[in-house]
């Protein structure tokens, strides 16, 4: 019987970078500075080349890169930010951790990103951000996004946590707003080996409010010229990092080619498959299909042993978090909580495992 096939395998994907770790921990061991030192200063300027962008802040998370992205910007009480009614909840808590509101918009059923028809008609006189999510690894549709924000005068911040190495129209997401907010959660197509985020900029009066934001709202020892937070990405995080970022296009190319093995084993199925937006190149952090039969395939993937998951089982505006407020009806984000389901999806993926993962999915659905 063939073995079980993992949802994700992060030891099998850390082993091939295992040299280059090892070695950056033991520079990280062996210089004596352990945070903010040549590690993290070597990350930001690397990251921020790849991004295409010109500054790179190393922060604790993503959730922290996103919220210190909004209070640099000035967000707080009062304020409102559009945010997709279908993303992972730390999109939404950033905007309630700034003090501001998070104002939902639909997706586009097709590509489950935030749909730029819509965001006109959210925009009222409180609105200060749109915050699109380049969601399961696919750009939002930007260059939309951007003119709307430019003709109601509104930021844009790049909720990227999923995207490392994306393009839309050629560009690096990273690069696509006025900033954006990247984690490195271990398993990210860019994963460190434990919590880890940066911001990316092009605005260098912002970049030097945010590195003065994550440490405690200093620039030189002691003296605190603002309310900070601690908030700095890890030197051993950061040497990880480093060791993994040569590989990131190499591995997102591996991931393109296992999508394009699904997409053609399930193609012709009674199942929502994953469509790319015009000028989208995704990296594919996730490779999501939808069926009301998500059930069905779930038990049959679990007694073939192979792993999937549901991103996300219920919408932002559903949680215990949010039900002290009011929320419009959301029908797509709460139709798809009951549809979405996960495939193993890894630069390390075969094509005769994904053609068990189809076999199974042909079995129930076709």
């Amino acid at each position: 019987m063939a073995g079980s096939i993992p949802f994700l395998d992060l030891k099998r994907i850390n082993a091939a970078h295992e040299p280059g770790i090892r070695a950056g921990i033991d520079r990280v061991l062996n210089s004596g500075w352990y945070v903010l030192g040549e590690e993290v200063a070597a990350f930001e300027r690397e990251f921020a080349d790849y991004c295409e962008a010109k500054h790179c802040i190393g922060v604790a998370d993503g959730l922290d890169a996103l919220q210190l992205l909004l209070r640099a910007y000035g967000i707080g009480p009062g304020d409102e930010v559009i945010v997709p009614s279908n993303t992972f909840i730390a999109t939404w808590l950033a905007v309630s951790q700034a003090g501001a509101r998070p104002v939902p918009v639909e997706p586009d059923p097709r590509t489950h990103n935030l749909d730029p028809r819509l965001i006109k008609a959210a925009i009222t006189p409180r609105t200060r951000v749109i915050m699109p999510v380049h969601l399961y690894g696919q750009p939002a549709e930007m260059d939309t996004i951007m003119a709307i924000a430019a003709e109601h005068g509104l930021k844009v911040i790049e909720d990227a946590a999923q995207a490392h190495g994306a393009r839309y129209r050629g560009r690096r997401t990273g690069s696509l707003g006025d900033a954006a907010g990247f984690s490195f959660y271990p398993g990210k197509n860019l994963g460190a080996l434990g919590d880890g985020g940066a911001i990316t900029t092009d605005d260098e009066a912002l970049a030097a409010k945010l590195r003065m934001l994550r440490n405690y709202g200093s620039s030189i020892k002691y003296k605190h010229e603002m309310a900070g937070v601690n908030s700095r990405l890890d030197e051993i995080q950061a040497a990880v990092l480093r060791a993994k970022l040569p590989a990131l296009d190499e591995e997102n190319a591996a991931r393109r080619r296992v999508a394009a093995l699904y997409l053609q084993a399930l193609d012709g199925l009674p199942l929502q498959l994953p469509q790319v937006a015009d000028g989208a190149e995704p990296v594919w952090h996730l490779m999501v299909v939808a069926t009301p039969r998500r059930a069905a395939l779930q038990a049959a993937l679990t007694a073939a042993q192979i792993g999937h998951l549901v991103h996300y089982p219920t919408a932002c505006h559903q949680q215990q978090a949010y039900a002290d407020q009011a929320w419009p009806a959301l029908p797509i984000a709460e139709r798809l909580q009951h549809e979405v389901l996960s495939l193993p999806i890894a630069p390390y993926m075969t094509a005769e495992e994904v053609g068990r993962v189809a076999a199974v999915i042909r079995a129930v659905l076709g």
